[in-house]
């Protein structure tokens, strides 16, 4: 029973047959959109906004590099071999500051499931794409980054399962060659970046996305300890703010999953002592408990209406049987009047459960009323004419404001539907979604970005029910 109701959330499985054919017509549908405008790319004048393949862009696309000293300390990806990041080197005025931002991509919770990821790129080094594009927050354009366009920046590959905090103790004694080095892949991490300059960083930002952004709080503290006294330390969780919720039938499936990774992984080892000593340790695993005891100061990216965790926290797919909410977990512009105030439900949750966050004077916050995930690595939603705001302050002008203090930073948006300026993203997250486990991920980046302008301003996003891909969700799982 509590694998059927945990289905969702191994979402990275092989897909079946239909999927994969509803997956082809969407691709071919694509495909059919790049072509109709290829004619209008040869006749711009050449830009690195308007032009995505343009020769003069490439700086934007950054090699994976293997940890070195993995081998020798034992930090193994899943399948054993070894873990990496990409970076790219600050200039000007940020070439002591150092940003990195950590890749999401869930947890598995049983043998069996990690040992379908080790055959993938979030299991193996094997299976990772290079180069891969820095955009968003990682971005090198001032006017796409205005405030780390030109700071040192590392995008850390995710390959452990766990968000970094697994434990080789924990690994399965029966033959099954699966290696839990999550903490030690973290420490590997940080040694190498140390030693190749930041060490030296007058200025730092550890930030990550989904499971990486919950990696970011796990280990915001200690990446703290690591910098000099002097140096201005700071963390940036997107989407990282996971909910211990109820689903529709009233069961704890997120609950149940994080005990399940915890035990399997070993993941107490990392978690706040205190909290482990007071509560079950699937428990300390939740934001709402790690923030508690966190010194280093915090900002949190998170919509309201996360379309992940609506898809696996309060609507897994064990709980609608029937298909009553199917096109609602798919748009929020589809769900009737009850459905949209069971969503209301869960916002004030999500409120409720920040309500002590709000009140520590060094933290910041970002709740938009956007139907997405993930929205600080893409630079048409982290910062851009069509970007979500509030208060008409993008997201990466609220993190700017926060991190260099020039005003405090408590955003938080009026209920679905109030703001309009949220509409758009809804398309391109679903967009990604439907093609980024067929293409190339450089062309898929191009391609949004060239069509960014064009599906932001439709009035309503693509209705996807026709893919009747339940398991397309977010942008970065």
């Amino acid at each position: 029973m509590a694998n059927s109701r945990l289905r969702g959330l191994t979402w990275w499985m092989k897909w079946a047959k239909k999927e994969w054919a509803i997956a082809a017509v969407g691709f071919s549908l694509i495909v059919f959109l790049f072509t109709l405008i290829s004619d209008s790319w040869s006749r711009r004048d050449d830009s690195n906004l308007n032009n995505p393949f343009d020769h003069t862009h490439t700086h934007d696309l950054v090699d994976l590099t293997l940890v070195r000293n993995a081998k020798n300390t034992g930090a193994f990806c899943l399948d054993g071999s070894l873990p990496g990041y990409h970076f790219q080197k600050g200039f000007g005025s940020g070439s002591n500051n150092w940003l990195l931002h950590v890749e999401g991509g869930g947890w598995c919770n049983t043998v069996s499931s990690c040992s379908s990821r080790k055959f993938t790129r979030l299991g193996s080094s094997k299976y990772m794409e290079s180069p891969v594009p820095f955009s968003g927050i990682l971005g090198r354009d001032p006017s796409q980054n205005p405030d780390f366009f030109n700071w040192n920046k590392v995008k850390i590959r995710y390959c452990d399962g766990a968000s970094f905090a697994s434990h080789p103790e924990s690994e399965p004694k029966n033959g099954k060659s699966l290696f839990f080095r999550g903490q030690l892949i973290w420490e590997a991490l940080m040694d190498e970046l140390l030693s190749i300059g930041m060490s030296n960083a007058k200025q730092a930002l550890l930030s990550g996305c989904s499971a990486g952004g919950l990696a970011t709080l796990i280990h915001c503290d200690s990446f703290r300890e690591l910098l000099p006294k002097d140096t201005t330390v700071k963390c940036l969780a997107d989407a990282g703010f996971f909910l211990d919720e109820k689903d529709i039938l009233g069961n704890r499936t997120m609950r149940s999953f994080y005990n399940d990774v915890v035990h399997l992984q070993g993941v107490a080892k990392s978690l706040h002592k205190d909290c482990v000593a007071r509560m079950e340790p699937a428990k300390c695993l939740f934001p709402q408990e790690i923030i508690k005891n966190i010194k280093t100061p915090v900002f949190l990216v998170n919509p309201a209406y996360d379309i992940w965790q609506i898809q696996n926290i309060l609507i897994p797919d064990a709980s609608d049987p029937h298909g009553n909410w199917r096109n609602c977990r798919l748009s929020i512009h589809s769900c009737n009047s009850s459905q949209i105030g069971i969503l209301q439900g869960f916002r004030n949750s999500l409120l409720k459960a920040l309500g002590e966050f709000q009140k520590i004077k060094e933290g910041g916050m970002f709740i938009n009323s956007c139907f997405i995930h993930c929205q600080t690595w893409m630079a048409e939603i982290w910062h851009s004419a069509k970007s979500p705001r509030i208060n008409n302050r993008t997201i990466a002008e609220s993190v700017g404001d926060w991190f260099f203090n020039r005003k405090a930073v408590k955003q938080i948006d009026c209920p679905y539907p109030c703001n309009p300026t949220g509409a758009g993203v809804t398309f391109l997250n679903l967009l990604l979604c439907v093609v980024e486990s067929i293409v190339n991920p450089i062309k898929v980046f191009a391609f949004v970005k060239s069509v960014e302008i064009h599906c932001t301003i439709a009035p309503h996003p693509l209705n996807l029910e026709q893919t009747k891909n339940k398991k397309c969700g977010g942008i970065q799982i």
